[in-house]
């Protein structure tokens, strides 16, 4: 998608440790009208495939879950990272864990909202490693779930997280995937 890989060399910045901050337009501040466009576009790779839920994972996720699940006219769920209070006591629960963040998380999702009756989207803001996909896939497998596919604003290729993926079956599309990341050389992008 190219109107998201120009707002990344215009305003992503690499950090240290093969970090690309965002933050100024996808998951801390958010350009409503790019995340609209996100949701159409993935809206239109998924169309007519069945798609019953969206699910990601909080909190940098759900702004474009919610705008492909707006797009879809489908549910949106996300799985907190933690347990709470007002949660239905029947769960699923998996371990993830967080490249960016460096921690172990244990996502849960209620286990009414994912059924065998689900053709469920997964959907991130970002695909390194793959492990928040991996935590979701088995919250779908927890549930009965079929999954139909995963769309992820921005992929870092060269980290082989969505190899993995589409070598287990899965049909992984990405907005914005990512060959090259380097501080002084800049972002190249896969040509498809």
């Amino acid at each position: 998608m190219k109107l998201l890989e120009e707002r990344i060399l215009r305003d992503g910045q690499i950090l240290p440790g093969d970090v690309l901050r965002v933050g100024h337009f996808l998951n801390q501040q958010m350009d409503v009208v790019l995340m609209t466009e996100m949701g159409k576009e993935i809206a239109r790779l998924y169309e007519g495939r069945g798609v019953t839920k969206v699910l990601t994972v909080e909190a940098s996720g759900i702004a474009l879950a919610f705008a492909a699940a707006a797009q879809l006219g489908v549910p949106m769920v996300f799985a907190k990272k933690h347990a709470s209070a007002n949660m239905s006591p029947e769960v699923y629960s998996t371990t993830v864990a967080s490249y960016t963040h460096g921690r172990t998380y244990q996502i849960v999702v209620a286990s009414e909202y994912i059924t065998e009756n689900d053709n469920i989207l997964l959907v991130d803001d970002f695909l390194a490693m793959g492990n928040a996909l991996h935590g979701m896939i088995d919250l779908c497998a927890q549930g009965g779930a079929r999954v139909e596919g995963i769309a992820v604003a921005i992929e870092k290729w060269y980290q082989k997280g969505g190899d993995t993926l589409r070598k287990q079956g899965y049909r992984v599309e990405s907005l914005a995937k990512i060959r090259t990341l380097s501080a002084t050389e800049g972002i190249t992008f896969c040509e498809n």
